[in-house]
């Protein structure tokens, strides 16, 4: 990504549907300090799709096979 390329950023909204949870579930992610790192613009929130992925593959589950 260049310097002056932006990527699209997702609202609360777009994160919980992209996640498969509730919006309830992200504000109470965000105010546990457990979901992916949030910017405020003004006075909403938005998500990188790159720190999503990120913060996704910290959490990944794998089991562990006999």
């Amino acid at each position: 990504m260049s310097a002056t390329t932006i990527e699209p950023l997702l609202t609360i909204e777009d994160l919980a549907r992209l996640l498969g949870v509730p919006v309830p579930t992200i504000y109470a992610w965000r105010y546990r300090g457990e979901g992916p790192r949030g910017y405020k613009v003004g006075r909403h929130v938005r998500f990188r799709l790159a720190e999503v992925n990120a913060w996704l593959e910290g959490r990944a589950d794998v089991a562990k096979v006999a």
